[in-house]
Parts: structure tokens; sequence; C-alpha cells
């Protein structure tokens, strides 16, 4: 039986009593969900004959699009840079415990490693569908170590690289591979960098700008080259300056490719951005927001000594902000502006016809009321529960 008769003949879930996040608004609409995709309900109506099969009151609650977090680097205990003979286990662990969060997808991120962990984590971390078991895996976000050690943060120095003569075949055998690699962030200012931005934009893979030195003219060169994200904006590259903004100048340059957007990753809990700033930004380029929680081994386990990759960090209190932006701006910032940095618009971060029934249930203070991947409730907070 082919799949388009299979999804014909699954129940209609019609979703009532609820406010959709769609085309930049919310909606007082119902949602359609068959087969674990979004329904146009006058097509069902009129070309089928059909109803809903079952009904589900939402209680006014608000239906947004699935969270896509693309940077997150470990969690609950877990951390993505430390190598073992079962990385899977650790990845499913965070992939089941981000559901609360409604986060339906993500980009496992290795920060600055050995050689050896790369070549021993990355075929540990296939891309993977999201479902019961946890969220969907879109593949790993590589964070160095092609970085400046200036602004390396709290990458380990002693495993940061530059590029060698033949840059990308460095970059292969630092890696020991790509197949499961969806963005890469470097800097730059870095010698053969372009080349190498080149080659990883003809394979499908997202460059993106970070822990760099690089002025405002090697940025737009970088876009040029086809960089189209920058890893969390402000923190890990060189201030604001009015004569030279530097990657932070490419929210409002005239020097990009035309129909080219940059994307921009902001960690929106006060602290590593300042409120303003982030406001400052969101007023700048409020289309290329992409809201990312950069979260480290930490999270779910609150103060005391956890890891970073190579390093051991001290957590002593954890604090979550909300922009001063529109519930709606922000709500697209945290899934479908990443959606279309991946390129995955059609079928992720949006509530639109025929896209994939992955969203978030949400009562009007944010609170994650349930969370669905295609179609099919994987997490429900315990007052939602009949």
């Amino acid at each position: 039986m082919r799949g388009g008769q299979v999804a014909a003949r699954a129940p209609v879930i019609q979703f009532t009593n609820c406010r959709i996040l769609r085309g930049g608004a919310l909606l007082r609409e119902d949602l359609w969900v068959r087969g674990g995709r979004i329904l146009d309900p006058e097509k069902l109506f009129f070309e089928e004959r059909r109803v809903a099969d079952e009904q589900r009151d939402c209680g006014g609650c608000i239906l947004a699009p699935g969270f896509i977090d693309v940077q997150i680097n470990g969690g609950f205990g877990v951390d993505f840079s430390q190598a073992s003979e079962d990385v899977g286990s650790g990845v499913a662990l965070v992939a089941r415990r981000i559901l609360s969060h409604g986060v339906t997808s993500f980009c496992p991120t290795l920060v600055t490693s050995p050689l050896e962990v790369y070549h021993k984590v990355l075929p540990q971390i296939p891309v993977k569908s999201g479902g019961p078991h946890g969220a969907g895996v879109l593949g790993v976000h590589l964070e160095g170590p092609f970085i400046s050690r200036e602004k390396r943060g709290a990458h380990p120095e002693a495993h940061l690289r530059s590029f060698e003569a033949d840059a990308f075949q460095d970059m292969l055998a630092t890696y020991g591979g790509l197949d499961n690699v969806r963005i890469v962030t470097l800097a730059p200012e870095l010698g053969h960098s372009h080349e190498v931005i080149r080659e990883l934009t003809a394979l499908g893979i997202c460059v993106s700008l970070g822990h760099s030195v690089a002025d405002l003219g090697t940025a737009e060169e970088a876009v040029q080259s086809g960089a189209t994200f920058i890893t969390h904006l402000f923190n890990a590259m060189l201030p604001f300056h009015h004569r030279d903004p530097g990657i932070v100048g490419l929210l409002t340059s005239d020097r990009l490719p035309a129909g080219r957007r940059i994307f921009y990753g902001m960690i929106a809990d006060g602290i590593h951005t300042n409120p303003a700033a982030l406001r400052i930004a969101h007023r700048a380029h409020p289309k290329g927001l992409v809201l990312v929680t950069d979260a480290v081994p930490a999270l779910g386990l609150g103060n005391g000594r956890h890891t970073l990759g190579q390093q051991e960090v001290e957590v002593d209190g954890l604090t979550a902000y909300v922009a001063g932006c529109s519930v709606e701006s922000a709500l697209e910032a945290a899934s479908l502006h990443p959606a279309q940095l991946l390129g995955l618009e059609k079928c992720k971060g949006t509530l639109d016809f025929g896209a994939d029934a992955d969203f978030v249930v949400l009562d009007d203070s944010l609170h994650v009321r349930a969370t669905y991947i295609s179609g099919e409730l994987v997490w429900q907070a315990e007052e939602a529960r009949p």
C-alpha cells in the first residue's frame, strides 16, 4: 500500500479551542492532523467528505511549531563532547528530557575537542526522526576547533586548530568525516577559511561565523562564500564599534548576496546578552533571530561542578529571560527561523498545511503543557493530564 493511501486511512484529529501560530500571527483556528502531517480541513471536507475522528479541546492554549535548538552542548549530566562507547544513549536521554521544554528537533553540539573525540563521537550521532522516544536529531553542530584563540571562550586552547594548505582535507581529517554534520562554526579570518566555507556549503552544511576577531569586511566575504549563520551574536567576537562593527554589522550590511538572509543565534538568558542588546539586534533584523539555549551538561542538574568537553565549569545560579519582543516573534525565533536556517521550513518550524505535525501546546505564560511529534503526544505536564 502506498504511503498516501496509508495516510488517507489514518484517523483525523481536530485540535479545538486554541490559538495557532501561523503566518506570524496567533489565529483562533482549529488544527487538523492526520498521518503525522498538518491537514487542510477544506480539502478534507470538500474532496474526501470526511470530518474529524477525534476532537481534543486545548483549553484556549497556544499551539506553536515545535522548538528547534541548533546549539545544545548536552544536558542532564550528558556531555556530547565526551567520548564513550555508548554516546547514543546519552543523546537519547537528552532527546527525551528536552521534550518537556517543547523541543522537537535539535543539533547536538560539540565544542573544541581532540581529534580522537570527533572520530569516536560523530559516527555515534546519526540523524534521527523524533517520536515518543525523544526529539529528532537534525545533525551535529561542530563549534570549533577552527576558531580564534583570542575569542575561544570556554574552548580549550590546546586543541584549537588553524587550516593547513589543503584546508578542506585538513578539516575532514580533523573530524574524521562529515556524514552526520549539519552546522560548522568557524572563524572566517583564519587562512583558507573561504575555501572551506565554499566546500561545506556545496555539501549542504550550514557555515556559522563565531569565536572570531573578524572585521566586517572579512565577515561579508565569508557570507559571499556561503556562510549564513552567526554563533551566539555578541558573545566571543569583537564588540560593536561605529568605525567597524565587526560580525555584528552583518545584521544591516548592504554587501550581502541578493536574496541571502543572515541568521544569528542569541542566548536570551539575560546574562550572556543584556536584554537591551538583544532588543537592538531584533529591531535591526527581526527575521534573522534564532533563539538557542547553548545548554551545557549541567542543564537540569542545578549548581555545582560539571564538564563541558575537556574542561570543568562551575554552575552557580541558572536564569531564564524572555526578550522584549512579541510572543509571535519569540515563538518564530525558536521554530520557524532555525528551520529556515537549515532549509527545513517546508516541513519543520511551521503549522502550514502539509508540514510535519510537530508542535507545542503553551499556556498564556508560555509554559509548556504538551509536546507533539508527527501528531503524537510525546510529553504532557502532570497538571494537564486527564
